[in-house]
């Protein structure tokens, strides 16, 4: 590549886009530990106690936990709810793949969020703060299959009873692309929402194949 374009050489990749790689033996690992610390530091979250789980079993969100007047919308506007779901979002998509489900749900509410919301958002938060030191491992490996999972609930959604579906692909024994998002259509049966699910997902292992 250097003999076709002006390329230059900064030597090994140690850290860009605030992802970290680390090699251990036969082991490559992305981490984003440093980048965690500073959202934690952003809001005020540094020294906050660690929680187990991004979400609980159970916890469900819905409109009736908005804001129902103008007095109430005022109060939360003070929130940095969207700049923190965002903050999230971007650990979500790069190395953790265990917060995709509860960040898909605070996104759906940043219009309109309720104190539910925000709490939800700052035990995510929490979460992080315990496992910000976990990190994607690929081994060294010729075994380049890539691997597909998928899953569906069914009517998850208060609002509107349509599923929420994931799926996630994983190489050299790291994921390598994942999702978590709520249906476009509304199952009528478990089993149409997993079809669904395996649809999505099939759809995009061909186009990783590719």
């Amino acid at each position: 590549m250097i003999r076709v374009y002006f390329v230059k050489d900064m030597g090994e990749h140690l850290m860009s886009l605030a992802l970290r790689s680390i090699k251990i033996s036969r082991y490559l690992g992305l981490s984003q530990e440093t980048y965690i610390n500073k959202v934690l530091e952003r809001f005020r979250m540094k020294n906050c106690s660690p929680s187990v789980s991004p979400i609980v079993k159970g916890d469900r969100f819905n409109l009736d936990q908005c804001p129902k007047n103008d007095l109430k919308r005022e109060q939360m506007k003070n929130i940095p709810y969207a700049s923190a779901v965002g903050s999230l979002m971007y650990a979500q998509v790069c190395t953790r793949p265990d917060i995709a489900f509860a960040v898909g749900m605070l996104g759906r509410y940043q219009s309109n969020l309720g104190k539910d919301h925000w709490k939800v958002a700052k035990k995510v938060m929490r979460y992080l703060q315990g496992t910000k030191d976990y990190k994607l491992m690929y081994r060294r490996t010729n075994n380049l299959e890539v691997v597909g999972y998928s899953d569906s609930d069914f009517a998850s959604c208060v609002d509107s009873r349509k599923s929420t579906f994931g799926y996630i692909f994983i190489l050299a024994g790291g994921a390598i692309s994942w999702r978590s998002i709520k249906q476009t259509m509304t199952a009528t049966s478990t089993m149409e929402a997993e079809f669904i699910s395996c649809f999505e997902a099939t759809s995009h292992g061909v186009w990783l194949y590719i």
